[in-house]
């Protein structure tokens, strides 16, 4: 009787896998209860494609130092620019989630560019799987940029921000 259960199961969630892609979903929640004690709790998810964004606006915020003075001004910008996660100070995200610069809804954030924050210092939240994951400062330093939006979907090892 288990093994029919199990196969009833695995077909209940490729039917939510086929919904979800049918759909453009980009997640489906569902419990299906049994018994009192016995349930089945599948979370249905796919990546999207909305981490891109706020990283495409890193390069927005590079061209505000144009003033080509020489040549060698436009060549370090756009050396940052390729890859905001090579980077030197450059911190980048854990796990898959969205990430949450500020505490709660309506309060400050955590930090802002030009901050100076202590090793270990929360500088922003990553919600995945409905927890709360505090991402703190790996090393001590001044907040440079920061590239992701309140809000944003990121990916496992996207730059959230720059500490130097």
């Amino acid at each position: 009787m288990a093994e029919k259960t199990r196969d009833e199961d695995v077909a209940f969630i490729k039917a939510l896998a086929e919904l979800l892609r049918e759909n453009d979903l980009t997640e489906l929640h569902v419990k299906r209860e049994y018994a009192e004690s016995d349930w089945l709790n599948v979370r249905v998810a796919r990546q999207t494609m909305l981490a891109p964004a706020p990283v495409q606006a890193a390069p927005m915020a590079a061209p505000a130092p144009v003033a080509p003075a020489g040549a060698a001004a436009p060549s370090a910008p756009s050396g940052a620019s390729d890859d905001p996660a090579q980077a030197p100070g450059a911190v980048t995200s854990p796990m898959v989630g969205t990430a949450y610069l500020q505490p709660e809804p309506g309060s400050a954030p955590f930090v802002s560019v030009g901050d100076k924050v202590a090793e270990g210092q929360t500088v922003l939240i990553i919600e995945a799987m409905k927890t709360m994951n505090q991402i703190p400062a790996p090393h001590a330093g001044t907040i440079k940029r920061i590239l992701v939006e309140d809000g944003a979907a990121i990916e496992y090892g996207a730059p959230l921000m720059i500490i130097e």
